[in-house]
């Protein structure tokens, strides 16, 4: 199998290493191949960080290209320059591959749906990881990358899997849900009282897309307004270091807790015992961390955006915000004078619905994917 991917890898002490969600579902998909061939952007570092993880193959191979963008005219120029170099480094993966699997919307991805047109009798994945919703703006290269991977015409062989379940779609469209736990991590739901210090955990990249200083504000409001409430912050990007001086210079450092990126068991032990997970971003393929809050039974508060609302039943799951300081405020509050009943009622149903997905069902998931190909 290759892999075409914009996630940058490491090698140290000859393991690959790469973003821990991403690597984690590859592991499952490079078992049922004898060999893997990587085709990624490569980061000269030997310094691992707590989100990277290594691949598990003992034939596994990078070939490496260079990161670029078309985000200026520069970057245009740039890529002008080294798009011959990858297309032959691609082409040559693509010739000795009896299988290809795409992680798009990326620019990698964009170049390889392309050059696989060439290539119209082998089997072909893509794993899309962006918003599938036909009717939400998004930029022309994900556009693209939609229209060309569901050609059929153009695109033969190909499985493309979304997030989400969508009306009037090509028969390459497949509704596909990862997973973080497996079955044997699965709890029993345990109601939660809603009168006292309230928990809540924000779990995704220190970015704009994310919101993270606008999930502070919901809490601090919330705050300012009598509720006793906590938030605990993982992930990291260009945004932490803004995120800590709010907090610092708000005085929330009693209320507002920022780690950066975190292994998967301290996540765990925050979403064990949080009464909400909250992510008000603007836009989403796969909301991990709303997923993972669930499946312990946080109540997920999210924008209305992608298939989150087929994920909370449209506010019976959780609770589903908009983009603005006041009105979230106030939802938020007018769902906790409900009461703990109704607010243990959805976050059960939040729980059930979650516990679907199973890395075991997962796994087998992928087999289908993959032997049916």
């Amino acid at each position: 199998m290759v892999i075409f991917t914009l996630v940058k890898h490491k090698i140290k002490d000859g393991q690959l290493y790469g973003y821990a969600p991403y690597i984690s579902e590859m592991n499952i998909w490079n078992k049922h191949f004898k060999e893997i061939i990587v085709v990624a952007p490569f980061d000269a570092s030997t310094d691992l960080e707590k989100i990277d993880l290594s691949y598990i193959h003992n034939n596994i191979k990078l070939i490496s290209i260079p990161s670029f963008h078309v985000k200026s005219w520069f970057g245009v120029l740039n890529f002008m320059a080294k798009l011959p170099s990858i297309s032959i480094k691609m082409l040559k993966a693509m010739h000795k591959a009896d299988y290809f699997h795409f992680r798009s919307p990326s620019n990698v991805a964009a170049i390889a749906a392309i050059l696989q047109i060439f290539f119209p009798n082998k089997p072909k994945s893509t794993k899309y990881a962006g918003n599938w919703d036909p009717n939400s703006e998004q930029p022309w290269g994900y556009r693209f990358q939609k229209w060309l991977l569901t050609n059929s015409q153009l695109t033969k062989n190909m499985k493309v899997l979304v997030y989400g379940k969508w009306k009037n779609q090509t028969r390459y469209v497949q509704a596909f849900m990862p997973a973080s736990y497996r079955a044997n991590e699965q709890l029993p739901f345990k109601s939660k009282s809603y009168s006292n210090r309230l928990k809540f955990v924000f779990l995704g990249a220190m970015v704009y897309g994310k919101r993270p200083l606008f999930t502070i504000r919901i809490i601090q409001s919330l705050i300012e307004q009598g509720l006793d409430c906590e938030l605990h912050m993982f992930g990291d990007g260009s945004l932490i270091t803004e995120v800590r001086e709010y907090v610092d210079e708000n005085k929330l450092q009693d209320v507002i807790f920022v780690y950066g990126n975190q292994d998967k068991n301290r996540v765990k032990s925050a979403l064990l015992d949080a009464h909400f997970t909250i992510l008000p971003s603007k836009s989403e393929g796969w909301p991990k961390a709303i997923s993972e809050g669930m499946f312990f039974g946080a109540i997920p508060i999210s924008t209305k955006i992608s298939c989150l609302p087929w994920i909370l039943d449209n506010g019976n799951r959780g609770i589903l915000i908009n983009p603005d300081l006041d009105e979230a405020v106030y939802l938020i509050k007018s769902e906790l004078q409900k009461g703990d009943q109704y607010l243990n009622t959805m976050a059960s149903k939040a729980l059930e619905w979650s516990q679907q997905y199973t890395i075991d069902k997962l796994e087998k998931e992928i087999e289908k994917v993959i032997t049916n190909a």
